[in-house]
């Protein structure tokens, strides 16, 4: 009975949110029929899902476990936009309502398509480059003394340097803004894969290594089938760690005289003061940082599944 509370819970405060905006006029003028899409939308998917659940089975006991946190959501909906667009308790125009930021959302739709494309183009250029100078800089310092006393150091004092601060020097060495952009956002992405990746290294057990080499294994054979094969889990930490450092770094370093993508749409907004444009801009990128994230889990537990049963 408390598993049929909660999945009401996780539909009625949409359902609300949605009757409370058609009742209610705005005080001020905004087109509401995305927001009310939305919110319809919303309600239909909570809804199906709460009637699949009744079916049992794991898909019952994952809806169980986030019936709370989607009522809240929804709850946070129909409180805010009744503060807002409906009242005008939240002082216009710096906090705009649901309904304001669902309708430039709506209606630029197509500078917004642009935009992604452009952050996710810099983004993919500047994050592979990084995860893939992190991965082989965290194997040479995980794996060799050698190039561990060398790089170590000083991946210690260029690591915590933000990068953002060495864009003086990154417009020096590069050819222009997007080559600048793709820089730092690498240079963003580089530290924690390579700090993860050779601390993975690190802290495989020694067994192994003495086990392959009184068999007559090479030092290469065991960095290929050993040492790398077991800093994977470590790799996917670092560049899960990564992707958030290296969004932020998007956004700035598309604030320097870049010519497109979302940070610069931000940071055009800002200067007209249309603040409902800049949080659209928070939200597609939200979207957008997600959506990442779910790749990269999903690569890490396609290439990880002998793990499972293993870790708890």
């Amino acid at each position: 009975m408390k598993h049929f509370y909660w999945r009401l819970f996780a539909v009625l405060p949409y359902a609300a949110a949605l009757a409370l905006n058609i009742l209610i006029p705005p005080v001020i003028e905004v087109d509401e029929l995305p927001f009310r899409v939305l919110l319809a939308a919303l309600t239909a998917y909570f809804g199906a899902r709460g009637l699949l659940a009744l079916r049992g089975g794991p898909r019952s006991e994952a809806f169980d476990r986030g019936a709370r946190f989607y009522g809240a959501v929804g709850v946070v909906f129909m409180v805010w936009d009744v503060l807002s667009s409906k009242t005008g308790v939240l002082p216009l125009p710096f906090f705009p309502g649901p309904a304001q930021i669902m309708e430039v959302m709506f209606r630029e739709r197509s500078a917004h398509a642009v935009n992604c494309l452009y952050s996710l183009r810099l983004f993919a250029a500047g994050f592979a480059a990084g995860s893939l100078f992190g991965s082989v800089s965290g194997i040479l310092i995980g794996w060799s003394d050698r190039w561990h006393y060398w790089l170590f150091p000083i991946m210690k004092v260029v690591g915590v340097i933000p990068a953002i601060a060495l864009v003086p020097l990154v417009l020096i060495v590069m050819p222009d803004t997007f080559s600048t952009a793709v820089a730092l956002v690498a240079l963003s992405a580089w530290f924690p894969v390579a700090f993860t990746t050779a601390r993975g290294i690190r802290s495989i057990d020694r067994t192994y290594f003495e086990a392959a080499r009184i068999l007559g294994a090479s030092d290469f054979y065991m960095l290929r089938k050993i040492a790398i094969p077991g800093a994977v889990p470590a790799i996917f930490t670092g560049i899960s760690t990564a992707t958030g450092i290296a969004f932020s770094t998007l956004v700035v370093s598309e604030m320097i005289g870049a010519r497109g993508g979302l940070g610069y749409y931000i940071n055009l907004a800002m200067g007209w003061m249309n603040y409902a444009s800049v949080y659209a801009a928070i939200v597609i990128m939200a979207i957008l940082f997600i959506a990442v994230l779910t790749a990269i889990n999903g690569i890490k537990n396609r290439l990880l599944a002998w793990q499972k049963g293993l870790i708890k």
